[in-house]
């Protein structure tokens, strides 16, 4: 249905549901009214602007056969969670006179994604200032300052644990929710006991038997998972996402996976060597090891074959196996070695500049070397903190000139080498490519980048909006990795770190540990079941979620009168006695002073066919407008006030139409009395009184990433110059 239908459902249904009980007088009835009507409100405002927004986000696109940009990403959000609203109204009215009507959990959904619409609304609003804001036709901003820093500001005050909870992944299949509620249980689960165990063992047995509260509680899983997110540094997520590297899980992933006859880890020594110029085969440049930060050290890599190729089992490439775990036998009849392939894959590994290896990544890249019957060289570059920008750069383009230069030892010709890599390794793609440029020695004739990162500087965008709902990489861990790999972020941890035991070593000493650990969590998880029943056979049926905090009318009371959850009660009182010192939330005072914007005028003219710009295949979000024929010439122009509201209409008369029916005044109001918030902290304005939620999790611990590393093209490959990006091979972006 189109947006307009889609709202007057929503209204329709919920002031049937208002109506119904406004007759019932008890607690469950009046915060389904408060609900209703909540989201009532916030339908009435975003209908406009969810439609204006659809009548130009094509403007953005990537080309006309990809329809896709992060304006059209966050309307798809936004209507996702107001069509989940609508069926779960449409339930309760089905549903509601019921003996089986489940009151206190159909009122807590309600709760939860009215709590989720209220910061929707806000990112909408922000989504307009930034569209008035930006150049014609452009994404990102592009100061340092301005937007981007106000942005920053408000992730770090704003509300964050709904959509970790109930709401959890609303905006994806449900196919995919299970999976996302998995991690996230996991996740909350190894954040507290993280550094509580000398093994990496007793914290996964800790972490398994004490999920069970994070299981039966949302609102408890999604105030925690705030919280890990906001305040834990990058050894945290060094050690979370190292899981995977554990022996005991590769074992199990590898009895699954593809059967290569070849799996060898390498480790190059750190020797110059020549390769041609690409334009004159006569003419010689000297590749030197990488040196930045560590000096010179090997470089570890890890050559994968489905077949024994030529070149694969000589003497020169045994030199450099580095035996990793036990001796594997090869039972199977020797066969004749196949010739050398006329293709080769340079992999580089993702994990945010700061964890993971090869190990991890060995399962589908088994299976890409079954498919493609290729062989694959993974890189195992040195990862931040310790080993910063440009470490990895450096390692990683050593290995692909050392490939070009040894292939015939990789069980290949070299012919056509491609570089493949997800996130920081697509990153490392793009980058080793502009070096090779640079180096003027043979390119690769194509990359293949899923999800890269091309631009580490904290500059404004619609997609990035959309970091506070994201169930994986919320933005302030993404500002952690960034600061790691900028060399911003401290390269120790203050705590011990934790270590990767094998079989061998968990028997010998962690068996006692073990043990306490299993006895612990499973009186914890007994405990909080306990817990459970307790309060369902309380004289109050219905227990009040954290989301009940949204219907309240007072912004600060939302942030510190929050009801929570007996569970969370009894965590908080185990946290003071086992958690003393573990993670100290400093108070943090932001002070920004409100300006009042100058007069804005927003020209929007229909464009010539010839005149269009071509994007950029590298980057996530398209910089420049493919087509300008579908807009009408108009022109919209915004007083000046001291509280300016943000209008982007492209037709005057409808403009005016839609913000009175929206509700035109502007009255905002800063979160003064928020914990670690000043009253003059935030000028971001809202329209109509309206705040969003402030977290009760204290400020962010979130830096605003200025330093000029950001900026260089080795590191943010989207603020390349032109002329170093016309020479990239094809670029295909998954």
């Amino acid at each position: 249905m189109d947006a307009r239908t889609m709202f007057q459902v929503l209204h329709t249904l919920a002031e049937d549901n208002i109506t119904f009980f406004r007759e019932n007088s008890s607690e469950t009835g009046r915060r389904f009214m408060a609900a209703f009507a909540k989201i009532q409100e916030h339908a009435r405002s975003l209908e406009p602007i969810v439609h204006c927004f659809s009548r130009i986000y094509h403007i953005f696109d990537f080309d006309a056969q990809t329809p896709a940009n992060g304006y059209r990403s966050l309307m798809k959000v936004v209507r996702s969670c107001v069509l989940y609203i609508i069926h779960k109204s449409r339930y309760v009215a089905a549903n509601r006179r019921s003996i089986f009507f489940r009151a206190s959990h159909n009122c807590a959904e309600i709760e939860a994604y009215c709590t989720a619409l209220t910061q929707l609304r806000a990112l909408v609003y922000f989504a307009q200032r930034l569209l008035t804001a930006n150049r014609h036709g452009n994404l990102f901003f592009e100061e340092d300052r301005g937007l981007s820093e106000e942005f920053v500001k408000e992730y770090t005050t704003m509300h964050k644990g709904c959509f970790y909870g109930r709401c959890l992944g609303f905006q994806f299949t449900p196919a995919i929710r299970p999976f996302l509620q998995t991690i996230s249980i996991g996740l909350v689960s190894f954040g507290e006991n993280y550094r509580r165990h000398e093994s990496g063992i007793g914290v996964a047995a800790s972490s398994f038997f004490t999920s069970g509260k994070y299981a039966i509680d949302p609102e408890l899983r999604g105030a925690e998972f705030e919280r890990i997110t906001q305040n834990l540094d990058v050894h945290f997520w060094k050690a979370f996402w190292n899981i995977t590297e554990m022996e005991v899980l590769t074992s199990l992933v590898n009895i699954t996976s593809s059967t290569v006859r070849v799996n060898k880890v390498l480790s190059v020594p750190p020797n110059s060597f020549d390769l041609p110029l690409a334009t004159d085969p006569n003419l010689m440049v000297t590749i030197t090891p990488p040196v930045a930060h560590t000096g010179p050290a090997p470089v570890q890599m890890r050559l994968l074959s489905y077949e024994l190729r030529e070149g694969q089992d000589s003497e020169e490439l045994n030199s450099l196996v580095k035996l990793e775990g036990p001796l594997n036998l090869d039972l199977r009849l020797k066969t004749k070695k196949a010739p050398r392939s006329k293709c080769l894959i340079v992999h580089f590994h993702g994990g945010g500049f700061v964890a993971q290896t090869s190990k991890s990544h060995e399962p589908y890249l088994k299976s890409w070397a079954h498919e493609l019957d290729i062989p694959i060289l993974s890189v195992d570059y040195s990862l931040a903190p310790e080993a910063p920008f440009p470490r990895a750069l450096e390692e990683c383009f050593f290995a692909y000139c050392w490939a070009i230069k040894n292939c015939h030892l990789l069980g290949s010709t070299g012919e056509r080498i491609c570089l493949a890599g997800e996130s920081a390794g697509g990153n490392l793609c793009i980058t080793v490519s502009i070096r090779a440029a640079a180096y003027g020695i043979k390119m690769p004739h194509g990359i293949m980048a899923a999800y890269p990162a091309t631009l580490l500087q904290a500059a404004a965008s619609p997609s990035r909006l959309l970091t506070l709902i994201d169930p994986l990489l919320p933005l302030s861990v993404l500002s952690k990795c960034v600061s790691a790999y900028a060399g911003t972020e401290p390269a120790h941890s203050e705590q011990k770190k934790m270590e990767q035991l094998n079989t061998v070593s968990v028997v010998r000493r962690d068996t006692a540990l073990l043990l306490r650990d299993i006895r612990l969590g499973a009186s914890a998880w007994l405990n909080s079941l306990l817990d459970a029943g307790r309060i369902r056979n309380n004289t109050d049926p219905v227990r009040k979620s954290v989301s009940e905090a949204a219907l309240n009318e007072d912004s600060l009371q939302r942030s510190h009168n929050v009801i929570k959850s007996q569970t969370f009660q009894n965590l908080e009182n185990h946290k003071t006695i086992a958690h003393a010192g573990h993670c100290n939330q400093k108070k943090v005072t932001v002070s920004h002073s409100n300006k009042g914007a100058p007069e804005t005028i927003l020209n929007s003219r229909a464009q010539d066919k010839g005149l269009h710009h071509q994007a950029k295949p590298w980057a996530s979000e398209s910089e420049e407008v493919t087509s300008w024929d579908s807009v009408q010439e108009s022109e919209v122009t915004v007083k000046a006030t001291p509280r300016p509201e943000v209008k982007f209409f492209l037709n005057k008369d409808e403009a005016e139409e839609a913000w009175s029916e929206a509700g035109s005044d502007v009255r905002a109001r800063s979160p003064a009395g928020v914990e670690g918030v000043s009253e003059n902290s935030l000028s971001l304005d809202f329209p109509g009184g309206f705040e969003p939620l402030r977290s009760d999790q204290g400020v962010s611990n979130l830096k605003f990433q200025l330093s000029p590393i950001v900026k260089n093209p080795f590191m943010s490959p989207l603020l390349a110059p032109d002329e170093m990006l016309r020479g990239l091979p094809p670029v295909h972006i998954v």
